[in-house]
This record gives structure tokens, sequence and C-alpha cells, in this order.
């Protein structure tokens, strides 16, 4: 019988030890059955295996379950491949020693795979490539994966829906590889922007004459657009040139006011990945994108939403003071998300890092709204870590209170919480957090000061006493 796992696994730890190797043992059994049936199960297990030293289950389950990768049967096969995607998860970066024997087993299944087993293998290598990130970039490793990758590219004609999964195993392996897909990356950017172009044209051809051509699958150009991100997120200033020879931003124009969802939040990803990797190519374009992206500041589409919010975030970033013509766009919507109820957590701290970098950039713009957002956007980034994107918006709530310092008296207490979440704000930053803490409790007065912080948890009273002497 099946093992109810969920419920029960708490009950199950002490029998672990003892039922793997028993169940790693049921991979080699001669009935298909129990093979595929043992490869699911162990896949129930795989966060317990790799929470014990490595050579005590990892090793043995992984060298089993890459045999039966290539098992001879088809229905083993699936299940292993599957079972595999599942480990790659929960073992992250401990796969890395193994990376040379996983490739082998991997790309010789290529060889061997059918059809439909191919697209699950397609998924356990793009899985691998998000697990262990960039230490796939190895000449030894690329050498191995990207032949046999690159001909079954070139075998798939552009209108085979075999191109999809494929298409998303090579985004998840250009991000890993970083510069390493450099050598590749000129035809899978050709074909990527084609595959948009002939897309958005039927779709044109469909909407003048719906009884002479048929509609687009979009999902063509949903998953190239995804793979374009990619690439620019793998490789960064190095898609300069291949963005230069392309009518990319043209196309992304069209992309961002498509009537489908899925095509606008790919759209926002992907000129967000460009903003960062190359954006003189992006500027000319701000006039046109900023009030598309405006308008799509709507949370009933919620990825779509969220995407917009962080494209906005990284232009900000990118266009500094000259931000300002475009603030009064997208500012009241973000305002408005920020205070929604029942705002998903993602698109919440979202939404604060891009409100708190609008801050940075045009403070004078932004800081009277303070009282309208600065509660929300403490208690929706205290839980997030330290990271670039935090220290950004915080440098854009502090420039934001010394507008308007009055913006943030009913909410001060929010706001101390919020500076006592991070755990090494860069020194400049920490200096700030200093002076506004500082010229807080000056301005109210010792006494206040004193009444005010007994409202402080014990736990905050003692960062921000440690951290900052107040």
């Amino acid at each position: 019988p099946l093992i109810c796992v969920s419920c029960c696994m708490q009950g199950m730890v002490p029998y672990l030890p003892e039922l793997i190797p028993h169940l790693i043992q049921c991979l080699c059994d001669k009935k298909a059955l129990v093979r595929s049936i043992a490869c699911w199960t162990l896949s129930r297990y795989a966060h317990w295996v790799v929470s014990q030293p490595p050579d005590a289950h990892l090793k043995p389950l992984m060298t089993e379950l890459l045999k039966r990768i290539l098992d001879g049967n088809k229905r083993v096969q699936e299940a292993a491949c599957s079972a595999f995607a599942t480990l790659e998860e929960e073992a992250c970066t401990e796969l890395v020693p193994y990376l040379s024997f996983i490739l082998d087993t991997l790309v010789f299944a290529f060889g061997k795979y059918q059809h439909k087993n191919l697209l699950i293998l397609y998924d356990a290598i793009g899985t691998l490539a998000d697990s262990v990130g960039h230490h796939l970039n190895q000449p030894e490793y690329i050498q191995k994966l990207m032949p046999p990758l690159i001909a079954k590219w070139n075998e798939l004609k552009d209108e085979d829906k075999d191109l999809f999964p494929l298409l998303e195993c090579l985004s998840s392996v250009a991000t890993a590889l970083q510069s390493g897909f450099l050598p590749y990356c000129e035809p899978v950017y050709q074909r990527c922007v084609t595959l948009v172009q002939k897309t958005l044209a039927q779709a044109m051809m469909y909407s003048q004459q719906p009884d002479q051509y048929e509609a687009p699958d979009k999902d063509f150009m949903i998953v190239a657009l995804d793979l374009l991100s990619g690439l620019a997120e793998g490789l960064g200033g190095h898609v300069d040139t291949l963005v230069a020879r392309s009518n990319i931003m043209t196309l992304l124009f069209q992309c961002m006011q498509d009537t489908m969802p899925e095509v606008r939040q790919s759209s926002f990803a992907l000129l967000g990945d460009l903003t960062k990797a190359c954006f003189p190519h992006v500027k000319p374009c701000i006039a046109e994108f900023m009030p598309i992206l405006g308008t799509n500041l709507n949370p009933e589409f919620i990825s779509v939403c969220n995407n917009a919010t962080w494209a906005i975030g990284e232009i900000c970033m990118q266009m500094g003071v000259e931000m300002q013509p475009y603030v009064a766009m997208v500012l009241n919507q973000l305002v408005e998300i920020i205070n929604r109820p029942n705002t998903p957590k993602t698109l919440l701290e979202n939404t604060a890092i891009t409100i708190g970098r609008l801050g940075y950039v045009c403070p004078q713009e932004v800081a009277p709204m303070l009282p309208q957002f600065i509660r929300p956007w403490c208690t929706s980034l205290r839980n997030i870590r330290d990271n670039e994107e935090k220290d950004s918006a915080f440098r854009g709530i502090c420039m934001m209170i010394g507008v308007n310092p009055g913006g943030v008296v009913q909410d001060f207490i929010f706001f101390c919480d919020a500076v006592a979440s991070w755990v090494n704000p860069k020194d400049d930053l920490r200096d700030m957090f200093y002076k506004i803490l500082h010229g807080f409790k000056e301005q109210v007065g010792e006494e206040n000061w004193q009444q005010f912080s007994e409202q402080f948890p014990p736990l905050l009273k003692e960062r921000l006493a440690a951290c900052y002497g107040v």
C-alpha cells in the first residue's frame, strides 16, 4: 500500500534509517511496477534523505535512481526522472560533487528516450541547472550538456510544441551558465526573437481576418520571452550586442499590450531583465513604456502586476532623477496595492521595494505620501533578508523621512521595528538609521522617548539599544 506521507511524516522518521535502504533495494526489483513505485515513494522522503550525511542515503539513492533513469522500461524511466527532479530541488548544491556522473546519465538518456519521456528529461535538466546554479559553469560540464541540447534545438521546427519544454530547460541552463552560455547565445537569441515576431504577425492576421487565418498558439511567444529573460539574466552586459542588432524593443512594446495576461507577465519580466542588463537600449522607450506599466498595476492579475511593479523598480534605479515625470503615473496605484487587504506576500514586498526605490530617486515627489504607506511598507519589508533590493528601498525611505519627517511620526514604532530587522546594513545606511532614530529621540525629548520605547517588545528594545544606542 502507498504510505500517506504528509500526515504521518514525523511518525515515520524513526523507521527511515532502515526503510530507505530497503526502498533503494526495491529500485532493482525484477518487476517494473515495483521499481517505478519505489522511485515515487523515495521521492516523498527526499527532504529527510538530504538532511542526513550524504554518504548515508543521498549517494546510494542518487546512484540507483540514475540507473533507473536508464531503465529498459518506459514507465520506470518516467518515474525515475520525476523522482530525480524532486531530489535535485531538495539537494541543491549537495549535488555539485556528483555533477559529472549525473550529466553523463542525463545525456546518455537523451539518445535513449522516446518522445514523452524526453519532456520529463528536459525538466530534470532544467531543475538541475536551477539547483546547482553557477557550479554548472565548468568547461567539462558544458561540453557534456550543450551539444545534445543544441542538437535537439536544431532538430525541432518553429511550429513544434516540443520546443516549449526545451526552451524552458534552456532558460534555466542559460541563467546557470552565465558567461558559459556565450558560445550558444546568438542562434538561441535570434530564434526566440523570430518566435515572438511570428506569433505577433499571426495574431495580427487573425484579428483582421479571423475567417482566413487561425489563432496563434501564444505559448510559443511566452516561452520565447522567458528564455530571452534567462539570457539577459545569465549573460548580463554581454546581451548588449544581441539587443542592438534586433528589433526586440519594438516587439516588446507590442507584447506588453497583448490581451493575454501571461504574455504581459513575461514581457514585464523581460523588460526588468533588459533594464538591468543593457539599459541604454531600453531608455529611449521609457516614455512609451511607463504608461503601459502604470495601467498594468492591477492586482486582479497578480503575476502581471508583480512583474510590472518589479520592472518599475529596476527602471527607477537606472533612470535616477529623470524618473520624475513618471512618478505620478504609478505612485497612487502602488500605494493602493500596499494598503489592500489580502494582497499576496510577494506582491506586497515588491510593491514596498518599488515605492522605496521611487522615493530614493525622487524623494520630493513621493515623501508627501509617506503617512499613506509607511505602516504597511514597514511590515512587509521587516521579514525579508538583507539584500540589494532591500538596501535601495530603505535608502529611499530614509531620504523621504528627511524630506517629510512628520509623515512617520504616527507610525514611528513600525519604522523602528523595520530598522531592527536588518542583520548587517552597509555602514552608510546604518548611519542614516542612526541619525533618524537619534533625531526623533531629540525631537520628542528624553521623557517622551522613555514612554514611547516602553511600548517596544523586549527584543526590539534590546536590538535598538545594542545597534543604535537608543
